[in-house]
């Protein structure tokens, strides 16, 4: 049984542009040959030059509840939710208030000594050298950590992995540290500053870092892992409650809001985003990083996009600035690979346009 295609919203203001007939058909088929109408789903987007290629939200965002997903549902983002770190500490650092040099140590005095040459760059970076705090929570933890709680973890450690600046390991340990930075000198709670200085402005209403008893998400997708008959619900982990490395939720609808804002200067200077897209460290298999993005070539053309992976979700945005191609892949289950999948999309996309 196909799962049902949800036309897009009017709040998106953009409109649709017209290519090959095909292209909708083909992309729709990569999810209804696996959602179900009443089973966990999936919402995608493609814009192309502030107009809407495609867009479509499949299967339900609650199993329980049986709430149809659509373009306005809120998925976690796991890791994507970097890239708005990334620009948080960015921000700070063009309002002079902080450096991307500047030493862990600068912002917590009470960091063992091997944090005095660990900088907000090499955190931006992955390539900090901390060692990896989902390995440092003891085995008897029942209540979920946040970031402060990362920060205790890393601060009883005498050393990490590696020198900093030396090479690249993928570092939720460092942007929970971030987020903890941004609080620190911007006198906000992370979740306040994002809804203050990003969200907010960019009208990305329904965004949130999420904060149990705090806040809440509107037309919240909950997330599910598929088992031997159907699905069971895996909503939240023992990480879940850390901001600064995926605890943002947001919606396709949102999330192009954000897209075109990063080809303005509204939020940083041009220069600034510029810095972000940059290779700065070796990303291995995936390519470079930059600053909350990882940056390679696509047919010649800079591609900057991230995954995000945690418990009963999976997402994924991909961008070529210098065409004004994004593709956008949110899913509330374990068994969609929505890295691959949106690189699929992306590639058909480019074939049907150029």
């Amino acid at each position: 049984m196909k799962a049902k295609r949800v036309a897009i919203v009017a709040v998106l203001l953009l409109p649709f542009l017209s290519c090959d007939r095909s292209l909708g058909p083909r992309i729709d088929s990569l999810f209804t040959r696996v959602i179900a109408p009443h089973s966990p789903g999936a919402a995608v987007a493609i814009v192309h030059h502030d107009q809407v290629v495609h867009a479509a939200a499949f299967g339900t965002r609650d199993v329980r509840s049986g709430e149809p997903i659509t373009l306005t549902t809120n998925f976690r983002l796991a890791s994507l939710t970097k890239q708005f770190t990334a620009m948080a500490v960015m921000i700070l650092e063009e309002r002079g208030v902080l450096g991307y040099d500047d030493p862990l140590t600068a912002f917590f005095p009470e960091f063992p000594d091997y944090g005095r040459v660990i900088t907000v760059h090499h955190l931006l970076t992955h390539t900090s050298g901390l060692k990896d705090y989902e390995d440092l929570i003891p085995a008897e933890t029942t209540v979920p950590l946040k970031d402060r709680d990362v920060l205790t973890l890393l601060t009883r450690e005498a050393e990490g992995d590696f020198p900093p600046g030396t090479r690249y390991h993928y570092s939720n340990s460092g942007y929970a540290l971030l987020a903890l930075i941004v609080e620190q000198v911007s006198g906000l709670t992370f979740a306040d500053f994002l809804r203050t200085t990003i969200f907010s402005p960019l009208d990305m209403t329904a965004t949130v870092a999420f904060e149990k008893g705090i806040s809440t998400v509107p037309e919240r997708a909950f997330g599910h892992t598929r088992t031997e008959e159907d699905f069971s619900s895996t909503d939240q982990s023992i990480t879940s409650s850390v901001l600064g490395d995926g605890g943002i939720y947001s919606s396709v609808t949102d999330l192009m809001k954000w897209d075109r804002a990063l080809y303005s200067d509204q939020l940083v200077t041009r220069e600034t985003m510029e810095t972000a897209f940059s290779s700065h460290a070796d990303g291995e298999d995936r390519g470079q990083y930059g600053y909350g993005w990882f940056v390679r070539s696509e047919q010649s053309r800079k591609l900057l996009w991230h995954y995000g992976s945690t418990i009963g979700f999976r997402t994924a945005i991909l961008r070529i600035p210098e065409i004004q191609l994004t593709v956008i892949v949110l899913a509330n289950r374990n068994d969609i690979d929505a890295e691959n999948t949106a690189h699929k999309i992306l590639d058909w996309t480019l074939k049907a346009f150029y």
